[in-house]
């Protein structure tokens, strides 16, 4: 049988699940430890708890999604009195049972016995999506995988909050920003910049007017560790479903230089540089530094008018881009500029007619051309980003109160197609003119055909 047949059409009964849970009271989860209802002063009741299921438990979902991010103080899933984990899913068994015991050992931790047992595991993410009694998913898998999830997990009616970057080609993620607009569903781009004040701060400031009339926006992104070659084939480890990994994107014998370090929950899994599944670090960092310069330039829902740049393209399994100089040019005659060498480090900067602001680091400093910017404080009726909710609680409280999230998907999709037109300019090497209105390059078929991705189709016709 075709590998696509036989996984569209595979039982969901063959698949292992453990432990599938009711809901259980609020005190059981000792929600006293982690918070108060803000409406009522006391605990949350189990109806009013948002249950959520995790699709991909890896170094991001097991890491930041579900424990968060201690060194910004950005707080994963798990510390949220209003969310309960109640699944996890990934296709890698050892790692979905280090959550599980993540998740079980979090809420007997706080709950008054010490005991808890009510996250099941799932191999197959078809089975978060058919339960009822789960009201939102976390995807955190590869990037192939985050446009044919997000879809299904629409069409299940699934509130979603998936990792960046959100997909593979421009007209890939139009399809999902269709299809959550059509299901109706809560939807986010998981990128925590907004609610860290080190980066928020900056945009206030840029939006306030307190550097003038902005000219630039200039990023370096982090280098790139050295590609590997080709490896021989392996053995693919008893632990994954290598077949399920795959999914979308064409068959190729297995290496771990290709997925991800066995019994390893702290490296950066390799496949984000293998452009099958990844678009490397102009993608990986632009979806945060791109968002940024979106947000403070005002034009998050459209995108620049013109592009131009070059970079290196490896001839070896980590064959993502490196080492690239792109330019674009936005209609309000705002320049954004990007680049990546092999011992940069992340940094952006915001220069307008009268000053700059410059953050460099995921958690580092600010600088500004006067220090006492950074001290200035939002006058009435400007903007304020200082109480931004973290990105998770975000989600939970738009959710809840039935409400678009701070960095909806169609946010996040303008964000990532920059990196994409970016990486299509480095590919032909010629300048191009980008129409953002409909998403298509002015006069050149040549990169028109490189916005759709090989993978926009799929064994789920999503």
């Amino acid at each position: 049988m075709d590998r696509r047949k036989f996984l569209k059409n595979s039982s969901l009964a063959a698949v292992t699940t453990v432990g599938i849970p009711t809901l259980v009271p609020a005190s059981v989860l000792g929600r006293a430890t982690l918070g108060k209802n803000r409406s009522t002063g006391g605990l949350p009741a189990p109806s009013d708890r948002i249950t959520v299921g995790m699709i991909g438990t890896g170094r991001q979902g097991y890491g930041q999604n579900l424990q968060g991010a201690k060194v910004s103080n950005v707080p994963g899933l798990l510390d949220l009195p209003d969310a309960q984990v109640v699944a996890v899913c990934d296709v890698d068994s050892w790692r979905m049972e280090e959550a599980r015991k993540l998740v079980d050992g979090r809420y007997a931790k706080n709950s008054p016995t010490g005991k808890y047992k009510g996250c099941s595991t799932h191999l197959d993410f078809r089975e978060i999506l058919n339960r009822k009694d789960i009201d939102a998913v976390m995807i955190s898998t590869p990037d192939h995988w985050h446009v044919p999830m997000g879809i299904l997990a629409a069409k299940a009616k699934k509130h979603i909050s998936s990792e960046k970057p959100l997909s593979l080609s421009v007209h890939q993620g139009r399809e999902l920003v269709e299809a959550v607009r059509k299901a109706g569903v809560v939807n986010r781009t998981d990128s925590e910049f907004r609610s860290m004040r080190i980066h928020n701060q900056p945009v206030e400031l840029v939006r306030n007017g307190r550097i003038g009339k902005l000219q630039r926006i200039d990023i370096v992104f982090p280098s790139d560790p050295t590609p590997v070659p080709i490896q021989a084939d392996m053995p693919v480890p008893k632990e994954l479903n290598y077949e399920m990994w795959l999914g979308p994107a064409p068959y190729v014998p297995y290496t771990d230089m290709r997925v991800h370090t066995p019994f390893d929950l702290l490296k950066r899994p390799n496949w984000m540089r293998v452009s099958t599944y990844a678009q490397g670090m102009i993608a990986n960092w632009g979806a945060h530094y791109f968002d940024m310069a979106q947000w403070a330039n005002n034009t998050e829902h459209t995108g620049p008018v013109e592009v131009v740049g070059k970079g290196e393209f490896p001839k070896s399994l980590w064959n993502t881009m490196i080492n690239f100089e792109v330019t674009y040019r936005y209609e309000n005659g705002v320049v954004l500029t990007c680049k990546q060498t092999p011992t940069s480090k992340p940094s952006i900067k915001y220069t307008g007619s009268d000053g700059w602001i410059m953050t460099e680091g995921y958690n580092g400093t600010a600088t500004a051309s006067k220090p006492e910017l950074l001290t200035l404080k939002p006058e009435k009726g400007e903007l304020d980003f200082s109480a931004n909710l973290s990105d998770k609680g975000d989600f939970i409280a738009c959710i809840k109160a039935n409400k678009p999230t701070m960095d909806p998907i169609e946010v996040g999709h303008r964000t990532i197609s920059i990196s994409q037109i970016g990486l299509i300019a480095c590919q032909l090497e010629e300048k191009l003119t980008w129409n953002p209105a409909q998403e298509l390059f002015v006069g050149n078929n040549q990169a028109n055909a490189l916005l759709t991705s090989p993978l926009s189709r799929n064994p789920w016709n999503v």
